[in-house]
């Protein structure tokens, strides 16, 4: 039986007609007080979503498929202990790396040793600006080279620290000769998931992401490096409003295509996921778990083509084999278990997912409109206008959490007053005041829950 005759007895219901049995089932409460809520970005959600709503044209992302990778994170401090990490995890189940090069005295050949480029992709996230120690990786990676994602980000580093690495003109010449040096290779990155742990909300850090793209983009144009085939790479925090999420990596990839078309990019962007540090709790820690599952969904189901996930413990414990290896697992029993490998975008389809994509594209291209307007991301940096309104955000997410309107289990809502942390921080889990002279305002990371468990540190 085909699906015209399954469905042939039963009448289409329209929009119309299930809000008006919603009104009647109401008894005389107002629809919109009582069903309909606004989140921080303006978007009013309704209580049911209809066909009527995505106004028959479905968005129908382009995606570049259903295998999405398992990511495993590791800081290098130490190349030999790097690269024992890096088997293991592959030997666990972790088919692309993720490292953070802390110094530029460390040595490609050692951090990689007995891999196979050719088989598993390796992002590098550096913490510093090195042609010299690009060529040397570029170099060692030889036929590999498409492989490898060098997530150079200057300005993303800019708003971080507040400074550039050099200057204004040095950075941007280094970014020049590693563009050419890098050939076919993955080079620019954006570092969105600064802008969600700082407090952002999911608007702003899509309007950030893309004017923060555009910068780069207007200057590879303005010395005519740009190619058809220019791949860039999103860094995204995914925070815990599940459906919300999902829309947002899927407006994200939506805005990629609308701003590449404009330069004479085909190529489709990479979204590299893991979840946020803005909801993750010291106290009642194995709720961190529960968190990141849902994260580590979200950006599935969003489209992230590669994914690594934030181990429990991680915003106060040093990096661990136990901790690692079970935020790995997390990714298997979804990928292995639950067959999220399967389908390709199956949020397509979806109304409610749908509607908010759309929303949050119009809302964030709004934004990055005004943004051009004023100058460019980087003029408004100079400004302090993208600080300012990440900051009056996080100030909005913070009021919610102190009075319990917004909930974190464990911190502001069912604690255990017992519990007791202080002798387990191996690490400082709080935003870090590190005063410095700066050329503009530096945009801090810091957690909702901060405040609060510093009084609970004290008390203990």
């Amino acid at each position: 039986m085909n699906k015209e005759q399954l469905f042939a007895d039963f009448s289409a219901v329209s929009s119309k007609a299930w809000k008006q049995k919603i009104q009647a089932d109401l008894k005389g409460a107002d629809y919109n007080e009582t069903l309909i809520w606004e989140s921080p970005e303006g978007i009013k959600v309704k209580p049911f979503y209809h066909a009527d709503d995505l106004d028959g044209n479905p968005l129908n992302l382009p995606v570049s498929g259903c295998e999405w990778l398992i990511g495993q994170h590791i800081l290098v401090q130490n190349d030999i202990e790097a690269n024992q990490l890096a088997l293991n995890a592959i030997k666990g189940g972790a088919e692309s790396l993720i490292f953070t090069i802390a110094k530029p005295d460390s040595k490609p050949e050692a951090i990689l040793n007995g891999m196979d480029l050719n088989l598993i992709p390796v992002h590098f996230h550096f913490q510093f600006l090195s042609v010299r120690y690009i060529k040397e990786l570029l170099a060692y990676a030889d036929s590999a080279k498409e492989n490898i994602y060098l997530h150079i980000d200057i300005l993303g580093n800019f708003c971080r620290t507040g400074n550039w690495f050099v200057n204004f003109q040095a950075d941007h010449i280094a970014l020049e000769e590693i563009f050419n040096a890098a050939a076919n290779t993955p080079t620019l990155s954006i570092d969105v998931s600064l802008y969600q742990n700082a407090g952002a909300n999911r608007v702003q850090e899509l309007a950030y992401a893309i004017a923060h793209a555009n910068e780069y983009l207007n200057f590879l144009q303005e010395k005519k490096l740009i190619h058809s085939d220019l791949k860039i790479c999103f860094k995204v925090a995914t925070g815990g409003n599940y459906f919300f999420e999902i829309a947002k990596l899927r407006a994200l990839r939506l805005l990629w295509h609308t701003l590449a078309v404009e330069f004479g990019i085909l190529a489709d962007c990479h979204i590299l996921a893991c979840p946020s540090n803005r909801n993750k709790t010291i106290y009642d820690y194995n709720v961190n778990l529960l968190r990141t599952t849902t994260e580590c969904m979200s950006s599935i189901l969003g489209g992230a083509d590669t994914v690594y996930n934030l181990a429990y413990d991680a915003i106060y414990h040093q990096s661990n084999e136990f901790a690692d290896r079970i935020a790995r697992n997390q990714l298997l029993i979804l990928k292995a278990e639950s067959y999220l490998d399967k389908i390709a975008n199956p949020s397509d389809g979806a109304y409610y997912i749908e509607s908010l994509t759309r929303q949050m594209a119009e809302k964030a291209l709004d934004i990055f409109k005004q943004i051009e307007k004023g100058g460019g991301f980087l003029q408004q940096l100079k400004a302090h206008n993208i600080q300012r309104k990440i900051r009056e955000s996080a100030l909005k997410q913070q009021i919610q959490f102190d009075s319990g309107k917004e909930i974190l289990v464990g911190s502001n809502k069912y604690s255990e007053d017992i519990d007791k942390m202080k002798s387990e921080l191996q690490r400082n889990p709080f935003a870090k005041n590190n005063p410095r002279k700066t050329i503009i305002e530096p945009i801090v990371e810091i957690r909702m829950a901060e405040s609060m468990e510093k009084i609970r540190l004290d008390h203990e």
